[in-house]
C-alpha cells in the first residue's frame, strides 16, 4: 500500500455515473492518519474530496495511462501517430513535464500486441512510449511509458 503525504501529486481512477472509466489529478489534501478514506484537493474544484485508498495512485511517468476501445488505433499509422499527443495531453493533465519527445514515424511493432510510439526523456532517465492491445480485451489498448531497458 502506498503512503501519502500531504502535497503528493495523485491520479484517481474511477467510473462516472453514466458507468464510463474516470481519471482525475489533484493532490493529497491532509496527512491520512491510517488506512482508511484520503482526503484530495482534486483539480477544478474548490472543495476537498474524501477518496477511498483502492482509487489512488501516485502520479509518476509510469502511471499516467490512457485506456481506449478500439483496435483500430493500433492497425492505422495515422492513428498510432495520434496516440503520441494524446498521451501527452494526458502527462501534461497529471502535471509532468516530459522533455523530448521524439515519436518513431509511424511506430515500431515491437510485439504482436505492441507497438513502440515514442521515445522521451523524464528526468536523466530514457522512456518508450508504447501501445499495448490488452490481453484479456484485444479490443482495447493501453498507452503507457515503461524505462528503456
Amino acid at each position: 500500500m502506498t503512503r501519502f503525504r500531504a502535497g503528493d501529486r495523485i491520479r484517481i481512477e474511477c467510473t462516472d455515473d453514466d458507468g464510463l472509466p474516470l481519471v482525475r489529478y489533484g493532490f493529497v489534501g491532509g496527512i491520512p492518519t491510517g488506512p482508511g478514506p484520503i482526503v484530495v484537493m482534486l483539480d477544478g474544484d474548490l472543495g476537498g474530496s474524501i477518496v477511498d485508498p483502492a482509487f489512488v495512485k501516485a502520479v509518476e511517468l509510469t502511471t499516467v495511462e490512457l485506456v481506449l476501445n478500439g483496435s483500430d488505433l493500433l492497425e492505422d499509422p495515422d492513428l498510432r501517430r495520434g496516440l503520441v499527443r494524446l498521451w501527452q495531453a494526458e502527462a501534461d493533465d497529471a502535471g509532468l513535464d516530459v522533455g523530448g519527445l521524439r515519436p518513431i514515424g509511424d511506430g515500431l511493432r515491437d510485439s504482436s500486441d505492441s507497438w513502440a510510439l515514442a521515445e522521451l526523456t523524464f528526468g536523466e532517465d530514457l522512456y518508450v512510449l508504447h501501445a499495448i492491445s490488452l490481453p484479456n480485451d484485444p479490443a482495447t489498448i493501453c498507452v503507457r511509458a515503461d524505462q528503456a531497458r
